[in-house]
């Protein structure tokens, strides 16, 4: 009879001990996070950012798309997310959104962030949407060789609100010009439709307008959506802190 008992004992035992393992082994945090810019900017925006994760122990990846083609920033972002040792976050700003929303669809991919970001919907494209919500700056100027880019004396105040002013002079110098055509890409296959999203809204955004940024954190049914009041659309520069307890979130809720 001890002997039985005592072999219930170990089975109970292994059974507890296996369970405990697997629910933990679920709520074990991603560690790869994957921050893709966005247009007429590089990936250096996000150091911020970098800084506040790193400290907490996360991987993190900064990727340097060309904004030359859409097609091709969707390719650069997956050879990123190929590396990776396990499962990632893609984080998204701005046009970056647009992008994340296809690369998101690789298996590695297990949530989505998208800071001020553009989250297009099936035959949907950034510059269609951007017509159905307005924006407020009137800086950007195309230019005939086909390339945007905003016009540097409005830049600190369209783009850069919040920005230091010697930084945001200098971005407004430096700007990356970007394809025009890559604000037109027809978006197929959403990732937020199957992925888990967390959104950030720049309250302050003039060049994606807020009401557009609360429309695409609600019908990605969003985890949770996070308002930054007086933020503009560089809010992930301005304000990395909040956007990396975001990020942190959707690492923990993604599994």
């Amino acid at each position: 009879m001890k002997t039985i008992f005592k072999r219930l004992l170990v089975i109970l035992f292994t059974f507890c001990a296996s369970s405990t393992e697997v629910v933990f082994a679920q709520k074990l945090p991603v560690k790869n996070i994957i921050l893709v810019h966005g247009a007429f900017v590089d990936g250096s925006g996000w150091e911020g950012i970098y800084k506040e994760l790193t400290i907490k122990g996360y991987h993190v990846s900064v990727t340097q798309q060309t904004l030359l083609s859409y097609e091709d920033d969707v390719k650069q972002v997956n050879r990123i997310i190929d590396r990776q040792d396990g499962p990632c976050i893609l984080v998204g700003h701005s046009y970056g959104g647009a992008i994340i929303t296809t690369a998101g669809n690789n298996s590695k991919v297990a949530g989505l962030v998208y800071l001020a970001a553009h989250a297009p919907d099936e035959g949907e494209s950034e510059a269609d949407n951007g017509k159905k919500y307005p924006s407020a700056y009137k800086s950007l100027i195309k230019g005939d060789d086909g390339f945007d880019y905003i016009n540097p004396s409005s830049f600190p105040s369209d783009f850069a609100g919040g920005v230091a002013k010697e930084k945001a002079d200098f971005m407004a110098v430096s700007q990356t010009p970007t394809k025009d055509s890559v604000f037109h890409a027809i978006i197929h296959n959403p990732a937020w439709k199957s992925k888990p999203v967390w959104y950030m809204v720049a309250k302050a955004d003039r060049i994606i307008n807020p009401d557009l940024e609360r429309l695409y954190a609600k019908r990605a049914k969003s985890k949770k959506t996070v308002e930054v009041q007086g933020a503009s659309h560089c809010v992930f520069m301005t304000h990395p802190k909040e956007a990396a307890e975001l990020i942190v979130e959707a690492s923990e809720g993604s599994q």
